[in-house]
Protein backbone atom coordinates (compact mmCIF):
# COMPACT_ATOMS: atom_id res chain seq x y z
CA UNK A 1 0.00 0.00 0.00
CA UNK A 2 1.19 3.27 -1.07
CA UNK A 3 1.66 5.11 2.15
CA UNK A 4 1.30 8.36 1.00
CA UNK A 5 -2.80 7.46 0.03
CA UNK A 6 -4.10 9.87 2.13
CA UNK A 7 -7.80 10.18 0.17
CA UNK A 8 -10.47 7.43 -0.86
CA UNK A 9 -12.65 9.09 -3.00
CA UNK A 10 -16.10 7.30 -4.33
CA UNK A 11 -18.36 8.78 -6.97
CA UNK A 12 -21.70 7.37 -8.09
CA UNK A 13 -20.28 5.77 -11.25
CA UNK A 14 -16.62 4.71 -10.36
CA UNK A 15 -14.40 4.38 -7.20
CA UNK A 16 -10.81 6.75 -7.22
CA UNK A 17 -7.86 5.92 -4.93
CA UNK A 18 -6.03 9.16 -5.14
CA UNK A 19 -2.76 10.93 -4.06
CA UNK A 20 -1.43 14.31 -4.19
CA UNK A 21 1.55 13.68 -1.86
CA UNK A 22 -0.07 16.78 0.37
CA UNK A 23 -1.74 15.00 2.81
CA UNK A 24 -4.79 16.88 1.95
CA UNK A 25 -8.63 15.38 2.02
CA UNK A 26 -11.05 17.02 -1.26
CA UNK A 27 -14.29 16.99 -1.77
CA UNK A 28 -16.04 14.67 -5.10
CA UNK A 29 -18.83 16.52 -6.94
CA UNK A 30 -19.04 15.47 -10.68
CA UNK A 31 -21.72 14.67 -12.44
CA UNK A 32 -19.76 11.47 -14.62
CA UNK A 33 -17.14 9.41 -14.67
CA UNK A 34 -15.07 10.82 -17.64
CA UNK A 35 -14.77 14.25 -16.15
CA UNK A 36 -13.77 12.73 -12.94
CA UNK A 37 -11.21 11.12 -14.72
CA UNK A 38 -10.19 14.14 -16.80
CA UNK A 39 -9.76 16.17 -13.96
CA UNK A 40 -7.99 13.82 -12.01
CA UNK A 41 -5.52 13.28 -14.77
CA UNK A 42 -5.03 17.19 -15.47
CA UNK A 43 -4.52 17.56 -11.63
CA UNK A 44 -2.77 14.53 -9.92
CA UNK A 45 -1.34 12.64 -12.95
CA UNK A 46 -0.02 9.27 -11.95
CA UNK A 47 -1.46 9.22 -8.85
CA UNK A 48 -4.70 7.27 -9.97
CA UNK A 49 -4.88 3.44 -8.69
CA UNK A 50 -7.88 2.50 -9.78
CA UNK A 51 -11.41 3.55 -11.67
CA UNK A 52 -14.01 0.79 -11.77
CA UNK A 53 -17.56 0.99 -12.44
CA UNK A 54 -20.10 0.10 -8.80
CA UNK A 55 -21.52 -2.85 -9.73
CA UNK A 56 -23.84 -5.01 -8.01
CA UNK A 57 -25.51 -1.88 -6.52
CA UNK A 58 -28.42 -1.10 -8.60
CA UNK A 59 -27.57 3.18 -8.78
CA UNK A 60 -28.84 3.70 -12.34
CA UNK A 61 -28.31 6.61 -14.61
CA UNK A 62 -29.85 10.14 -13.72
CA UNK A 63 -31.66 9.60 -16.73
CA UNK A 64 -32.99 6.13 -15.94
CA UNK A 65 -33.69 6.96 -11.89
CA UNK A 66 -35.55 10.17 -12.90
CA UNK A 67 -37.87 8.32 -14.89
CA UNK A 68 -39.06 5.49 -12.21
CA UNK A 69 -41.99 6.34 -11.38
CA UNK A 70 -41.97 3.89 -8.06
CA UNK A 71 -40.00 6.71 -6.32
CA UNK A 72 -42.58 8.49 -4.25
CA UNK A 73 -42.19 11.88 -3.44
CA UNK A 74 -39.91 12.57 -0.24
CA UNK A 75 -39.58 15.61 2.69
CA UNK A 76 -36.33 16.56 1.73
CA UNK A 77 -34.52 17.77 -0.95
CA UNK A 78 -31.42 16.43 -0.09
CA UNK A 79 -30.46 13.13 2.01
CA UNK A 80 -26.86 13.60 3.85
CA UNK A 81 -25.62 9.57 4.71
CA UNK A 82 -23.27 10.25 7.27
CA UNK A 83 -21.16 6.80 8.87
CA UNK A 84 -17.98 8.25 11.74
CA UNK A 85 -15.64 5.52 12.52
CA UNK A 86 -14.00 6.32 15.75
CA UNK A 87 -10.93 5.32 18.09
CA UNK A 88 -11.69 2.17 20.22
CA UNK A 89 -10.38 -0.55 21.90
CA UNK A 90 -11.35 -3.96 23.48
CA UNK A 91 -12.09 -1.65 26.60
CA UNK A 92 -13.89 1.57 26.09
CA UNK A 93 -11.67 4.80 25.57
CA UNK A 94 -12.47 7.95 26.82
CA UNK A 95 -12.46 10.19 25.18
CA UNK A 96 -13.69 8.40 21.73
CA UNK A 97 -12.13 10.41 18.85
CA UNK A 98 -13.48 10.12 15.46
CA UNK A 99 -11.32 9.34 12.89
CA UNK A 100 -12.97 8.86 9.54
CA UNK A 101 -16.07 11.62 8.77
CA UNK A 102 -17.43 10.60 5.49
CA UNK A 103 -21.08 12.25 4.12
CA UNK A 104 -22.73 11.30 1.04
CA UNK A 105 -25.18 13.49 -0.04
CA UNK A 106 -28.22 11.73 -1.97
CA UNK A 107 -30.66 13.59 -3.80
CA UNK A 108 -33.79 13.44 -2.31
CA UNK A 109 -36.44 12.56 -5.17
CA UNK A 110 -33.77 9.89 -7.08
CA UNK A 111 -31.88 8.73 -3.90
CA UNK A 112 -29.03 9.09 -6.65
CA UNK A 113 -25.47 10.29 -5.30
CA UNK A 114 -24.79 13.94 -5.91
CA UNK A 115 -21.23 14.23 -4.20
CA UNK A 116 -19.46 12.69 -1.36
CA UNK A 117 -17.36 14.84 1.20
CA UNK A 118 -14.79 12.51 3.01
CA UNK A 119 -11.26 12.71 5.54
CA UNK A 120 -9.89 11.20 7.80
CA UNK A 121 -9.51 12.78 10.76
CA UNK A 122 -6.40 13.01 13.20
CA UNK A 123 -7.05 11.93 16.94
CA UNK A 124 -5.97 14.40 19.25
CA UNK A 125 -6.25 12.45 23.18
CA UNK A 126 -4.94 9.35 21.88
CA UNK A 127 -3.42 9.98 18.87
CA UNK A 128 -1.86 6.15 17.98
CA UNK A 129 -4.61 3.67 16.98
CA UNK A 130 -5.35 0.74 18.79
CA UNK A 131 -4.51 -2.94 17.04
CA UNK A 132 -8.03 -3.68 17.38
CA UNK A 133 -9.14 -0.54 16.15
CA UNK A 134 -7.26 -0.71 12.78
CA UNK A 135 -8.33 -4.52 12.58
CA UNK A 136 -12.66 -3.54 12.81
CA UNK A 137 -11.95 -0.30 11.08
CA UNK A 138 -9.35 -1.39 8.90
CA UNK A 139 -7.86 2.40 9.09
CA UNK A 140 -4.10 2.23 9.48
CA UNK A 141 -1.82 4.84 11.29
CA UNK A 142 -1.21 6.33 8.00
CA UNK A 143 -3.86 7.27 7.18
CA UNK A 144 -4.70 9.61 10.18
CA UNK A 145 -1.39 10.79 10.63
CA UNK A 146 -1.10 14.31 9.53
CA UNK A 147 -4.95 14.79 8.65
CA UNK A 148 -7.19 17.00 9.95
CA UNK A 149 -7.96 17.40 13.06
CA UNK A 150 -11.99 17.40 14.15
CA UNK A 151 -11.76 21.14 14.52
CA UNK A 152 -10.58 21.51 10.94
CA UNK A 153 -12.67 18.52 9.25
CA UNK A 154 -16.04 20.67 10.96
CA UNK A 155 -14.94 23.83 8.80
CA UNK A 156 -14.61 21.65 5.92
CA UNK A 157 -17.75 19.75 6.05
CA UNK A 158 -19.46 23.80 6.37
CA UNK A 159 -17.24 24.61 3.38
CA UNK A 160 -18.55 21.74 1.15
CA UNK A 161 -22.18 22.27 2.43
CA UNK A 162 -22.13 25.83 1.37
CA UNK A 163 -20.62 25.00 -2.07
CA UNK A 164 -23.29 22.28 -2.59
CA UNK A 165 -25.90 24.76 -1.66
CA UNK A 166 -27.02 22.37 1.42
CA UNK A 167 -27.47 25.64 3.74
CA UNK A 168 -29.74 27.96 1.61
CA UNK A 169 -32.89 28.19 4.10
CA UNK A 170 -35.11 26.99 1.00
CA UNK A 171 -33.08 23.95 0.42
CA UNK A 172 -34.32 21.21 3.04
CA UNK A 173 -31.80 18.81 3.67
CA UNK A 174 -31.42 16.12 6.62
CA UNK A 175 -28.47 13.28 7.74
CA UNK A 176 -28.90 10.40 7.43
CA UNK A 177 -26.90 7.50 9.98
CA UNK A 178 -27.46 3.90 11.33
CA UNK A 179 -28.40 4.20 14.38
CA UNK A 180 -28.58 7.58 16.94
CA UNK A 181 -25.23 7.26 17.89
CA UNK A 182 -23.46 8.96 15.28
CA UNK A 183 -25.34 12.37 15.98
CA UNK A 184 -26.37 11.66 19.26
CA UNK A 185 -23.28 10.54 21.31
CA UNK A 186 -20.23 10.78 19.42
CA UNK A 187 -20.03 14.00 17.91
CA UNK A 188 -21.52 16.05 20.35
CA UNK A 189 -19.52 13.90 22.88
CA UNK A 190 -16.10 15.13 21.32
CA UNK A 191 -17.20 18.58 20.37
CA UNK A 192 -18.02 19.05 24.55
CA UNK A 193 -14.29 17.24 25.12
CA UNK A 194 -13.16 19.86 22.66
CA UNK A 195 -14.80 22.54 23.65
CA UNK A 196 -15.81 23.10 20.04
CA UNK A 197 -19.93 23.91 19.23
CA UNK A 198 -22.03 21.72 17.08
CA UNK A 199 -23.48 22.99 14.11
CA UNK A 200 -27.27 23.01 13.96
CA UNK A 201 -27.37 21.02 11.14
CA UNK A 202 -26.14 17.63 12.81
CA UNK A 203 -28.84 18.10 15.47
CA UNK A 204 -31.63 16.32 13.57
CA UNK A 205 -31.48 13.11 11.71
CA UNK A 206 -32.77 9.60 10.50
CA UNK A 207 -32.10 6.76 12.18
CA UNK A 208 -31.94 3.90 9.24
CA UNK A 209 -32.65 1.00 11.62
CA UNK A 210 -35.66 3.12 12.74
CA UNK A 211 -37.00 3.59 9.37
CA UNK A 212 -36.28 0.30 7.84
CA UNK A 213 -38.11 -1.57 10.96
CA UNK A 214 -41.19 0.76 10.36
CA UNK A 215 -40.86 -0.08 6.57
CA UNK A 216 -39.86 -3.73 7.03
CA UNK A 217 -42.08 -4.17 10.36
CA UNK A 218 -38.85 -6.03 12.05
CA UNK A 219 -36.03 -4.26 13.59
CA UNK A 220 -32.54 -5.01 12.24
CA UNK A 221 -30.75 -5.86 15.31
CA UNK A 222 -27.45 -6.79 13.97
CA UNK A 223 -27.87 -3.56 12.23
CA UNK A 224 -26.12 -3.13 8.24
CA UNK A 225 -26.00 -6.52 7.69
CA UNK A 226 -29.72 -7.27 8.79
CA UNK A 227 -30.58 -4.27 6.12
CA UNK A 228 -28.51 -5.67 3.32
CA UNK A 229 -29.79 -9.27 3.51
CA UNK A 230 -33.29 -8.41 4.44
CA UNK A 231 -33.60 -6.61 0.95
CA UNK A 232 -31.57 -8.94 -0.70
CA UNK A 233 -29.35 -6.81 -1.79
CA UNK A 234 -24.80 -7.22 -2.09
CA UNK A 235 -22.83 -5.60 0.75
CA UNK A 236 -20.58 -3.33 -0.32
CA UNK A 237 -17.19 -3.23 0.98
CA UNK A 238 -15.77 -3.19 4.14
CA UNK A 239 -18.21 -3.20 7.38
CA UNK A 240 -16.70 -0.51 9.50
CA UNK A 241 -15.29 1.16 7.04
CA UNK A 242 -17.29 4.55 7.00
CA UNK A 243 -17.51 5.42 3.19
CA UNK A 244 -18.12 1.23 2.35
CA UNK A 245 -21.02 1.93 5.45
CA UNK A 246 -22.25 4.79 3.59
CA UNK A 247 -22.80 2.94 0.14
CA UNK A 248 -24.70 0.26 1.82
CA UNK A 249 -27.15 2.74 3.65
CA UNK A 250 -27.95 4.71 0.41
CA UNK A 251 -28.65 1.35 -1.25
CA UNK A 252 -30.73 0.56 1.50
CA UNK A 253 -32.52 3.62 1.53
CA UNK A 254 -33.13 3.51 -2.15
CA UNK A 255 -34.68 0.27 -1.87
CA UNK A 256 -36.81 0.77 0.42
CA UNK A 257 -37.83 4.11 -1.36
CA UNK A 258 -38.60 1.91 -4.35
CA UNK A 259 -40.97 0.02 -1.81
CA UNK A 260 -43.42 3.09 -1.20
CA UNK A 261 -41.38 3.93 1.97
CA UNK A 262 -41.13 8.05 3.03
CA UNK A 263 -38.49 9.19 5.05
CA UNK A 264 -38.86 11.37 8.30
CA UNK A 265 -36.49 12.69 11.02
CA UNK A 266 -36.51 10.17 14.05
CA UNK A 267 -33.69 11.61 16.07
CA UNK A 268 -32.88 15.27 17.82
CA UNK A 269 -30.56 16.96 19.80
CA UNK A 270 -32.24 20.53 19.51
Amino acid sequence: INPMLKCIHWIRSGILHTSSGLGRSTVVSFSTAREVAQSIFKRHSGYIYSLSSLTGNNMASDRQSSSKSSFPPQLYHNFLVLDFEATCDKELIKPQEIIEFPVVRLHGRTLEIQSVFHTYVQPEAHPQLTPFCTELTGIVQSMVDGQPTLQRALQMVDEWMKNEGLLDPNVNSIFVTCGDWDLRKMLPGQCQYLKLPVPDYFKKWINLKKAYGTAMETYPKSGLPCMVEGLALSHIGRLHSGIDDCKNIANIMKELARKGFIFKETGSNL
